[in-house]
């Protein structure tokens, strides 16, 4: 068995959290073969030991039924260059310019009405609150809803150099076609100026230094999504799904169509979970209280009374678990799952993000360990 045949072997190991192998990867640094011995140069970075110890425990498994003794050694150089059949970079002829941005991040769904557009705006937001450099890019040409989103009704300025300015609001770098076409203009466009415009919100809009740029896609897989991931090295998509299967089959051709491509899905979050409902019965003795319960048609178990008259309840307005469902089938984590929230919609309304007009709102909560767990996947 040579080298070769030994790389073919290992692109079955998948980078943990990730679509990607760990060849593609380039975390293979060096195989030596002396008979029935091997011994394995790993390039593994990570601080997490148990992704650590998974992708040894992976490539031992493997190699000891070909080999009686295996060897890996784990060092922190940096990994090769991928490999040109599997993640090629963007040519630099065609490269949008990120040159000053640390990370590019797609929120991406299979179709709309999901809400993808108000989990990018507070993905972003809890992301400035932990102190980086964050711009929040509109790329949905035909359906801008950011600007209403975060309350902007702005025209960028521009540079003596002819480069858009990005309008600051929340600490945020924010760019969006709304700003240029206003969002009451209908966009009938063909694909060739749907790419232009695309490579323009990059090579055009004077973005400075960022550490993260939130991309807010359209739904579906089109133009838009063609021309990034020919051009752009993204760090990785999130999808964002509802429970329900009749959503679940779009956002499976949205994901594999990223994994096609070669972007790291980061994971899946599942928005409107549940309906939490939450009341007072009035009137009651605080002494009889919790001998009541209370019956709604159509939830199945009783709700429970508390002493002071008052009810939780999380509803599930449509089927649930599609996200883990998803999640699991992808082998990346479930970020999170965010409950419809009338705070929330109330604070979309008025152009004031949950994480901005309530921050201990539960809901910003979820928000903030979302922000946490792809922050994690990113770093290791």
């Amino acid at each position: 068995m040579d080298k070769s045949q030994i790389l073919e072997l290992l692109k079955s190991i998948k980078y943990p959290g990730f679509t990607r192998d760990i060849v593609s990867f380039g975390l293979i640094k060096e195989i030596i073969i002396n008979d029935d011995k091997i011994n394995i140069d790993l390039a593994l970075k990570t601080q997490n030991e148990d992704k650590k110890n998974k992708v040894i425990n992976n490539i031992d498994e493997i190699l000891s039924k070909h080999f009686n003794q295996v060897n890996i050694q784990v060092n922190n150089e940096p990994p090769n260059k991928p490999q040109s059949n599997q993640a090629e970079a963007p040519s630099q002829q065609n490269k949008l310019n990120t040159n000053n941005i640390k990370n590019v991040i797609a929120i991406a769904s299979g179709k709309g009405g999901v809400g993808k557009s108000t989990v990018a705006a507070n993905i972003a937001l809890a992301l400035v609150e932990n102190n980086y450099t964050v711009g929040l890019l509109d790329l949905d040409i035909y359906g801008p809803s950011l600007p209403i989103i975060l309350g902007l009704n702005k025209s960028p300025s521009m540079t003596e150099d002819r480069k858009i300015v990005p309008i600051e609001h929340y600490g945020l770098k924010v760019m969006s076609f709304g700003f240029i076409s206003g969002n009451d203009t209908p966009v009938i466009w063909r694909g060739p100026l749907v790419s232009r415009m695309t490579e323009q919100f990059f090579n055009d809009v004077h973005w400075g230094d960022l550490d993260y740029l939130v991309l807010d896609l359209p739904p579906g897989t089109g133009d838009i999504q063609l021309t990034l991931t020919q051009k752009l090295r993204m760090s990785g998509a999130i999808i964002v799904t509802t429970p329900q299967d009749i959503a679940l089959a779009d956002v499976q051709k949205g994901a594999d169509m990223f994994r096609k491509v070669h972007t790291p899905i980061i994971g899946v979050i599942e928005n409107m979970s549940s309906l939490q409902i939450n009341g007072t019965v009035k009137g009651l003795n605080q002494n009889d209280a919790e001998n009541y319960s209370l019956d709604i048609n159509g939830i199945d178990e009783a709700i429970s009374i508390n002493r002071d008259g008052s009810f939780s309840i999380p509803i599930n307005l449509f089927k649930s678990g599609g996200g883990l469902k998803e999640s699991k089938r992808l082998d990346v984590p479930l970020l999170g799952k965010i409950p419809i929230s009338i705070e929330m919609m109330h604070s979309t309304d008025e152009g004031k993000p949950i994480i901005l007009s309530n921050p201990q709102e539960p809901v910003s909560n979820i928000f903030r360990e979302i922000v946490k767990k792809i922050e994690s996947q990113l770093i290791n």
